[in-house]
């Protein structure tokens, strides 16, 4: 991922008729980065979403979304930025393709550009082969993929795709995941709100739970899972022959806190990521080495606790 910021803000405030629902918001999304916007209904997604495109203003607090501001400059943003709402509308007595032309032409791409361009989009989405069908004819998953391909017709640096896998089924969703996490690869990040919390799991690198307006927690699936479910920890697991000497060899490693031996493991809870250390070590003692791991945290044990906690 890179270290430069695509979207960035800073105490980000919104209000309607004197209730606040989006509440100092600070957001952090770096370039070639899929980022997961979660939390309930009425936490503020769609809101940061529509000042995050211009399409709304706050009341106070700063936002920079591809170094420009976009309250300011909404068609600088609007050229980079890509979106798709949870909601999508086309002209249904026009084909895919016809829509997609359109879109196209808003956006200034010519038409020998663009004509290659939505060729490689219809047949990414699963539509290519009824580009040339009426959108009137679609089912709900068919318009979502024409949605997405909508979002990125113009290379966007930033995708913002809001419920991006409604409507599809599970070979359409797998399909979907697929593309999206191909995006940074071309150079386009993505946020990304669902409530599917296994399939931001899938793909994203890092998340932002909010709850009633306000960021709860932002940061990647380790550090999160790590803060929130082993106290700051990293739990390693080693799959060998544990003795006592090898548990007293495991416990001499500076950085390693506690060391359990249940069957053929060594539970291993550490201050920082020591598996290079520990693999060393259990070699060294002679002692089998069939496989090292670290605990991978799930993201709906974070959420829920991170929501209880919001």
């Amino acid at each position: 991922m890179g270290e430069n910021l695509v979207i960035e803000t800073h105490d980000l405030t919104k209000s309607y008729n004197g209730v606040t629902v989006v509440d100092r918001l600070n957001l952090r999304v770096a370039e070639n980065e899929i980022f997961g916007l979660l939390g309930p209904n009425g936490a503020g997604k769609t809101t940061t979403i529509l000042m995050l495109m211009g399409l709304t203003e706050p009341i106070s607090g700063s936002i920079k979304v591809c170094g420009f501001n976009p309250t300011r400059e909404p068609l600088k943003v609007k050229r980079l930025v890509g979106y798709m709402p949870e909601k999508v509308g086309f002209y249904e007595n026009l084909t895919p393709r016809e829509n997609l032309k359109f879109i196209a032409r808003l956006n200034n791409i010519p038409e020998a550009e663009s004509d290659s361009r939505i060729d490689h989009l219809l047949k990414a989405v699963g539509l290519g082969e009824v580009g040339n069908s009426r959108v009137g004819t679609f089912s709900r998953g068919m318009k979502q993929r024409l949605g997405i391909a909508d979002a990125l017709i113009k290379n966007p640096k930033v995708a913002i795709l809001d419920e991006p896998t409604a409507g599809l089924d599970p070979e359409g969703i797998n399909q979907v995941l697929e593309l999206i996490a191909s995006l940074p690869r071309m150079g386009t990040a993505v946020v990304m709100c669902s409530h599917r919390l296994y399939e931001v799991q899938k793909i994203c690198h890092s998340v932002a739970i909010l709850a009633k307006g306000k960021l709860v927690v932002q940061g990647s699936l380790d550090e999160l899972g790590r803060k929130t479910l082993a106290e700051g920890r990293y739990q390693i697991e080693v799959e060998t022959k544990p003795t006592p000497q090898l548990v007293d060899i495991i416990k001499g490693i500076r950085g390693v806190i506690k060391v359990e031996a249940k069957d053929n493991l060594l539970l291993i809870s550490t201050d920082s990521d020591l598996r290079a250390e520990i693999s060393k070590r259990v070699v060294e003692s002679n002692a089998p080495l069939t496989q090292i791991r670290i605990q991978e945290f799930n993201l709906d044990d974070i959420y829920m606790r991170y929501f209880k906690e919001g």
